[in-house]
């Protein structure tokens, strides 16, 4: 199945013709399901970074841690088009092979973290897991809504991100290419850590190289300002092994920004989506575009 998306259009009328003109925006707003409205704010801090001087040692990356439009004549239609994803309300869910209590678990759901929701089979939700399908109990579930950016390489960054959910975090494990798209042998979906995970998704997801290391990929893209944080940003952290040195050598993580205060990544146990704490808030760097 492929994921749900919600679509949203109002009419609009011209006031001296019996023309109806229709006309579709991206739009921004969220609403977000009962009992998971209390996101913590997004904060936003930023470090002026030396310029690449040459090369930084492979350490595998960090550990533990809508408009609506008119004129005088017509209103404009809006679209919305949100992501939907299952939020598990409690601890260790199972996640099973197959619609039924018969079938085989795969694994257990983290409460409080995301997975895409990719369609619903009686009472259970389809989703994403370990680079397969997975079916989860919706008595023990709730649905999330985030707002989609419009820009259809981000969306595929995230959907590549979303099928690896559940894969192990192995510090310095095989990244799939270079830094230059060359691929490497002994490369497998089975495991990542962070700066592997976002080289990954992003080529595949949109053809786009990224370096080996949080420390070299951290000069990609360009810088994203104070408050203007967006879906598909790479968010850069410090960790507490790396946050008393100085320049790029404090960066020890790198995570996707999904929107709603959530990040896609893997730190020290597996690949998630989860919300942004003030513990990570507080090791935050800086941020890049590298798409959009």
């Amino acid at each position: 199945m492929k994921r749900s998306i919600i679509y949203s259009i109002k009419g609009a009328a011209v006031a001296l013709a019996a023309l109806v003109a229709a006309f579709v925006l991206p739009a921004c707003s969220h609403k977000q399901a009962a009992n998971y409205d209390n996101f913590e704010g997004s904060q936003q801090y930023s470090e002026t970074l030396p310029e690449a001087q040459g090369d930084y040692p492979e350490s595998g990356g960090g550990q533990g841690d809508g408009q609506g439009g008119g004129d005088n004549s017509a209103q404009t239609a809006v679209e919305i088009i949100k992501a939907r994803y299952i939020i598990p309300s409690a601890e260790g869910v199972n996640l099973r092979a197959g619609a039924g209590t018969s079938y085989k678990i795969l694994g257990s759901a983290q409460m409080g973290t995301l997975y895409a929701l990719e369609g619903k089979e009686g009472n259970w939700f389809e989703t994403l897991y370990k680079n397969g399908r997975a079916y989860i109990s919706a008595a023990y579930c709730t649905v999330a809504e985030i707002d989609c950016c419009g820009n259809a390489d981000i969306e595929n960054v995230i959907a590549e991100g979303c099928k690896l959910l559940g894969t192990p975090y192995v510090y310095g494990a095989t990244r799939m290419h270079d830094g230059s798209g060359n691929m490497l042998s002994g490369f497998k979906t089975s495991a990542f850590d962070c700066s592997s995970l976002m080289q990954y998704i992003f080529k595949v997801g949109a053809d786009v190289n990224l370096q080996v290391t949080t420390r070299t990929q951290v000069y990609q893209g360009v810088a994203v300002a104070d408050g203007d944080l967006r879906r598909g940003d790479v968010m850069f952290f410090t960790n507490s092994s790396r946050k008393n040195l100085k320049g790029t050598e404090r960066i020890g993580h790198v995570a996707l920004y999904l929107g709603d205060n959530y990040i896609l990544h893997t730190a020290s146990d597996f690949a998630k989506i989860e919300r942004i704490s003030s513990a990570r808030w507080a090791n935050f760097i800086c941020a890049r575009r590298i798409l959009g």
